[in-house]
Formats: structure tokens, C-alpha cells, sequence
């Protein structure tokens, strides 16, 4: 360097805006999953394994049953997450 100072990059930021409280507010997330959720899937995919006698929906409305979850919040997670219910084969509801 042949002692020449750089210039200097000044950047003015925009003071924060305040929002009033009604106006833009976030929309509540869905409520949380059940973390059974994920267990009915797995044991779903084995009785389909296992037995090649029924239907994906009868399968996993026996799931459901043993493991006392209404088939209601099961059926709403399941058109929450979008292709699920197509990859498993079912019609959505």
C-alpha cells in the first residue's frame, strides 16, 4: 500500500417501524402432532408387510384402535402433511 487510507462504506439503516399491535399479526401455527403420530405410520407399514389380506385404510383404522388415537386427529394430521395421504393410497376426505 503506498499509505492511502480505503474509503470507507457508510450504510444508513432504516430506523425500526413500530406496528400497531391489530394490524399484521402472524397466524398461530397448527397445533403440535402427537409424536404417536409417527408410530402409527411405522406400525401401519408393517401390518401392510406382514399381511397382504386387507386394505391400507382397514389396516390403519386397526392401528388407530390398539392404540386408542381418534381416527378424526389422525385423518387432520394426515391432510395437514400434504402428500400422505396419497402415498399411502387413500382418497383425500
Amino acid at each position: 500500500m503506498s499509505g492511502r487510507q480505503r474509503a470507507k462504506t457508510v450504510v444508513r439503516l432504516e430506523e425500526a417501524r413500530q406496528s400497531t399491535p391489530t394490524a399484521q399479526r402472524a397466524p398461530t401455527p397448527p397445533v403440535e402432532p402427537d409424536p404417536l403420530y409417527g408410530v402409527v405410520l411405522l406400525k401401519t407399514a408393517m401390518e401392510l408387510k406382514r399381511r397382504q389380506d386387507g386394505s391400507v385404510e382397514d389396516i390403519l383404522r386397526s392401528v388407530l384402535a390398539r392404540m386408542r388415537i381418534p381416527e378424526a386427529e389422525f385423518f387432520a394430521y394426515l391432510e395437514q402433511q400434504g402428500g400422505l395421504l396419497q402415498a399411502l393410497g387413500m382418497r383425500a376426505r
